[in-house]
């Protein structure tokens, strides 16, 4: 079992930046794998950004150069770095875990936390 908490969601003008917070309430080094995806109203979820144990990363086209994530390991937390944010990236984030690097998907979720990009 894993539980994660995300934080750090909130009301940002465009052009502005933010950073999520996801703390898993286990060891990182125990999880293969940590994604961040987004749901806007209307839309499929999708995914935003993915690290690994290795710390490789992976980004959708739409956040490359804009978004960054990263991982403390000491912490158990990993963070979504969002800058330069548009109206599009509105949507509720949610953390999530691969334990193994042959899951399909997610195996554990987050709440969500709202992100909303608006002047």
């Amino acid at each position: 079992q894993v539980q994660l908490v995300e934080s750090g969601g909130g009301l940002v003008q465009p052009g502005g930046s933010l950073r999520l917070s996801c703390t898993a309430s286990r060891s990182l080094f125990s999880i293969y794998g940590m994604d961040w995806y987004r749901q806007a109203p209307g839309k499929e979820r999708e995914l935003v950004a993915a690290i690994t144990v290795r710390s490789s990363t992976n980004y959708a086209d739409s956040v490359k150069g804009r978004f960054t994530i990263s991982r403390d390991n000491a912490k158990n937390t990993v963070y979504l770095n969002m800058n330069s944010l548009k109206p599009d990236d509105t949507a509720v984030y949610y953390c999530s875990a691969r334990l193994v690097p042959s899951s399909p998907k997610p195996e554990y979720w987050g709440q969500g936390t709202q992100v909303t990009v608006s002047s």
